[in-house]
């Protein structure tokens, strides 16, 4: 067997090199050897619910939050689009219709 790394897409045993990159048979993915992985430079991020979230999904808010320093408040139920994972406490950053640019927790939302 060779001494190639797996697949980082499919885990295949069979990748093997071609020049400067690796490539699978299996699933056709091709990826540089000496570039991180997916899973290395992205932190995971989960809803309330487990769920995997990613830049630009959709979610809906699980419950009412008051927006800091105003009367505003953020209803259940209501659907964020385009988000973006951040780093930090508050870790997306989103646009809410009639309220403007915010920044949630993932423990208060869900993926929709």
């Amino acid at each position: 067997m060779s001494n190639f790394p797996p697949c980082p897409q499919c885990h295949s045993e069979y990748a093997y090199s071609d020049g400067a990159m690796m490539v699978c048979p299996e699933c056709g993915h091709e990826w540089s050897e000496s570039a991180p992985t997916e899973e290395q430079d992205v932190p995971l991020k989960r809803d309330a619910h487990g769920n995997e979230l990613h830049d630009g999904d959709t979610v809906t808010v699980i419950k009412d939050l008051k927006v800091k320093e105003s009367s505003l408040v953020v209803k259940v139920g209501t659907k964020v689009k385009n988000i973006r994972l951040v780093d930090g406490d508050h870790d997306i950053d989103c646009k809410i219709d009639g309220i403007g640019p915010m920044k949630l927790k993932t423990e208060f939302v869900k993926k929709a």
